[in-house]
């Protein structure tokens, strides 16, 4: 027998009243956040000065007069610049690793900016979002992927060093400076983990693969090739080039208060043909004049690296920010650039304003963005004259690439959500976020260390983006972390459920031929249940198409 007494009617009305209220806020903020331009991020960019801005469109100016001039010796015609809206994600891609969400679609359409592109450049060197994700591309460069020996090694505490660096604009050289010649422990020295990370067998550092590690990340030279035996594959280097760079970190050793330098160490190796190892003194392989007299090994060479007058350190860092914002270097390998030239149009000059700016990263990337190659179009207007091979291998058009990996993960996710996914989500979304984007890396296919050779796209990958959880997760109904459900149940109408999907996936509106063709399709649903799912089906043909895993 039930002896609990009846609800008082009032109390079921107030109980009502409020599960009413609250659906109602939820449907107007939704209608908001759906409709109107958010106000949070508006104002958050740093702005240059004036002279600052007149002084990057003059390099940037340079560099374009460079580019004109081998067009018209190469009898190429450049096409227009591209709207907006595709530079703005041409951005957020090399610099988040994601498209820009449909919030700050919003609020980037709502400002009054003359020079849109420039005003989000600036907001996003300010976004931590900028600082993490361009420290894992160089953490990748300097240490590759693996997490190493728990003991001695901490990547993870290297690349949130990187992070802060980036963020702080510390100088390029200083943080070249500090890798190659670090201290202590790895866990209150981040930089130390450069080079922990080749310990093995409890041995001291690795002297052949720091001395490869340098040669390619910070001077562009694959001087390991020559490791066994002079002149591999046609190379000019000599044995000995490579095994006295390496001799440099011969006095590297580790004890309980981290990494030292031991001056009771030395370098030693066998040559090819050489019956014993002998001591191999520490010698540069280019400007010996360069290196200075005094000073431990690592000391000297971090400087000999750095130093000013060895533009290879510039040129460098040139070619992999030219490949992070175009996803393809203007010198192909990336960490293969001649010394001596041919250069190809820019590259003097960009690194030649890189050193005399003190290595200064943001104007680095600045700089590149004003170029008229960044903003070019990837397509031309005049269709009895697309765009040809030759124009892309040019930049005479930007370069249509393949989205990488962890770009088109993070873009699926993005565009799932309304809300900008920054620094500024609940930590479980970022956590969820982040196992995502490394589960799907890992099944999708993991380059390593960061090349940029375009493999081609394969039928296995092509079957996880249609078939895989990635997708089929961030399309499916679910009202309360899924865009395409709310956009079905918010949207006032069709056309805006279609503008709403479009602006989320592609970053531009339908065409009108595409709006009229999803509108028809939405207006065909009978009630919301199927109206969701035509908006969800939707949702996954968009992901699934061609320009959406493409860099344009």
């Amino acid at each position: 027998m039930n002896s609990a007494s009846p609800t008082p009617s009032w109390l079921l009305w107030l109980r009502t009243a409020v599960i009413l209220g609250a659906l109602a806020v939820g449907i107007c903020w939704g209608v908001a956040e759906l409709l109107a331009p958010p106000v949070r991020l508006a104002g958050s960019a740093s702005r240059l000065s004036k002279s600052a801005q007149a002084d990057i469109q003059l390099a940037a100016a340079k560099v374009d007069a460079e580019f004109e001039k081998d067009w018209a010796q190469r009898q190429l015609q450049p096409v227009a610049r591209a709207d907006d809206l595709t530079i703005v994600r041409r951005l957020s891609l090399a610099l988040t690793g994601s498209i820009p969400s449909l919030e700050e679609v919003r609020m980037l359409e709502a400002l009054k900016e003359p020079d849109l592109p420039q005003w989000w450049l600036s907001h996003l060197l300010t976004d931590r979002r900028t600082s993490d994700y361009l420290a894992e591309r160089l953490a990748r460069v300097y240490v590759g992927i693996e997490n190493g020996q728990f003991f001695i090694y901490r990547r993870r505490r290297l690349v949130e060093w990187l992070s802060d660096s980036i963020q702080q604009n510390r100088p390029y050289d200083q943080i070249a400076r500090a890798l190659i010649d670090s201290h202590g422990v790895w866990t209150t020295n981040p930089a130390v983990n450069f080079v922990s990370v080749t310990r093995e067998n409890n041995k001291g550092p690795d002297e052949v693969k720091l001395a490869a590690k340098v040669s390619r990340a910070f001077l562009g030279v694959r001087i390991d090739c020559v490791q066994c035996h002079d002149g591999k594959l046609g190379s000019t280097w000599k044995q000995t080039d490579f095994h006295q760079l390496a001799a440099f970190f011969g006095q590297a050793d580790f004890s309980l208060n981290g990494l030292h330098d031991d001056p009771k160490l030395s370098y030693k190796v066998r040559y090819l043909g050489q019956a014993e190892e002998a001591k191999v003194s520490p010698h540069v392989p280019w400007k010996p004049e360069l290196l200075p007299a005094k000073g431990e090994p690592r000391t000297r060479l971090a400087a000999w690296v750095t130093a000013k007058e060895n533009k290879a350190f510039a040129r460098t860092i040139v070619n992999r920010m030219w490949a992070l914002l175009f996803n393809r270097p203007l010198v192909s390998p990336v960490d293969e650039i001649p010394l001596d030239g041919p250069f190809p149009p820019g590259m003097e000059i960009l690194a030649d304003d890189f050193t005399t700016h003190r290595y200064d990263l943001q104007r680095l990337i600045r700089v590149i963005v004003s170029t008229r190659a960044f903003q070019m179009s990837s397509q031309s207007a005049d269709p009895d004259h697309p765009v040809t091979t030759a124009a892309e291998n040019a930049w005479a058009a930007f370069p249509v690439t393949r989205l990488r990996p962890e770009q088109m993960a993070g873009s699926v996710i993005q565009a799932a959500s309304l809300s900008t996914i920054d620094s500024d989500t609940h930590v479980l979304f970022r956590i969820k976020r982040d196992i995502d984007v490394a589960n799907f890396v890992k099944r999708y296919g993991d380059s390593g260390e960061d090349n940029f050779e375009d493999s081609g796209g394969t039928i296995p990958q092509r079957l996880l983006l249609m078939n895989g959880n990635m997708i089929t997760n961030n399309t499916s109904g679910n009202p309360f972390i899924n865009a395409s459900t709310r956009i079905s149940m918010l949207a006032p109408d069709t056309a805006s459920a279609v503008e709403a999907a479009y602006l989320s996936i592609f970053t531009r509106r339908p065409t009108a031929a595409e709006a009229e063709h999803f509108k028809g399709l939405l207006a065909s649903a009978k009630n919301t249940s199927t109206r969701s799912n035509a908006m969800s089906d939707l949702y996954w043909t968009l992901m699934n198409a061609t320009e959406f895993s493409w860099n344009h």
